[in-house]
């Protein structure tokens, strides 16, 4: 069985890993394909490339993971085999990680007037050189006895409907799909079970470009799988699959490579990927 993470997240967004040490933590664990899909940033692909030419046995696809708005929820969008140098995308992606820091603040801000103050320093140690996101948050909460665990923050506080989150700028999913093809990458909709439609959205996103659905995740049970795998197949769409591994909250998350994710579907990527007009930045 080919091993396989398609969706892993480092230092460079809200990973607790840095890109190298996702890098070897995946060779360690004898993985074959992985993909580097940080929130709303590239900046870690360069490092996890350089220290995937350390390990011949390892594909790195360069990705990333786009958040976008609909008025029923959050969809993200993930993109693999992208040009992390293409100046359109960087320059969208900075005006999305100044939206995660203003919002950011604002959580921060209202907590504080709930009764729960953190240091915002503290916030930005733990999120170190990566964009500021909700799971460092989430940690200053913890560390403050705030919560009594990780994922206590998004239920009662920070998540979508919590009472101290904010909203930032919004993104709608046509236009994170067309970010990714306009970068060379195939854009494939992440975790779709968060939305209330997801046939019909991925209908929807495929007349502008959308490759792929990620039918098998970490916290999806085996009819929801085969759900979301009948959709892929209806939809003429691949049917992908990772972890979502970020390495903070260990208690409930999954370990990386943990999703099995069939051989065909990851060869049906790495063909596309070849195809003309396709940029492959593997190692």
């Amino acid at each position: 069985m080919l091993r396989v993470d398609l969706h892993l997240h480092s230092t460079a967004s809200d990973g607790h890993f840095s890109p190298a040490e996702l890098v070897r933590k995946a060779a360690n664990e004898g993985l074959a394909v992985i993909a580097l899909t940080d929130h709303d940033t590239v900046d870690g692909i360069a490092a996890a490339l350089e220290a995937a030419r350390n390990f011949p046995g390892l594909r790195l696809i360069p990705g990333i993971e786009i958040s976008t708005d609909i008025p029923e929820g959050e969809v993200h969008i993930l993109g693999y085999f992208i040009d992390h140098t293409d100046g359109d995308l960087q320059a969208a992606l900075e005006k999305m990680r100044n939206s995660r820091w203003e919002r950011a603040r604002g959580m921060v801000a209202k907590l504080e007037k709930m009764g729960w103050p953190l240091d915002w320093e503290r916030v930005c140690e733990i999120a170190g050189d990566g964009t500021i996101g909700r799971p460092h948050i989430a940690q200053a909460m913890l560390e403050r006895d705030h919560i009594r665990f990780f994922q206590e923050a998004f239920e009662k506080y920070i998540g979508r409907d919590g009472q101290a989150y904010v909203e930032r700028e919004k993104v709608i999913p046509s236009e994170a799909v067309d970010l990714v093809v306009q970068a060379k990458g195939l854009p494939v909709l992440a975790h779709p079970l968060t939305i209330p439609e997801p046939e019909q959205l991925a209908i929807k996103l495929k007349t502008v470009g959308l490759i792929g659905i990620e039918a098998y995740y970490a916290s999806y049970a085996t009819e929801d799988v085969q759900r979301l795998v009948s959709i892929a197949d209806r939809c003429n769409l691949i049917a992908t699959g990772g972890t979502d591994f970020h390495g903070i909250d260990t208690e409930t998350q999954m370990s990386i490579g943990g999703v099995e994710i069939p051989e065909e579907s990851v060869e049906c990527l790495l063909a596309l990927a070849q195809q003309p007009g396709l940029k492959f930045d593997g190692p």
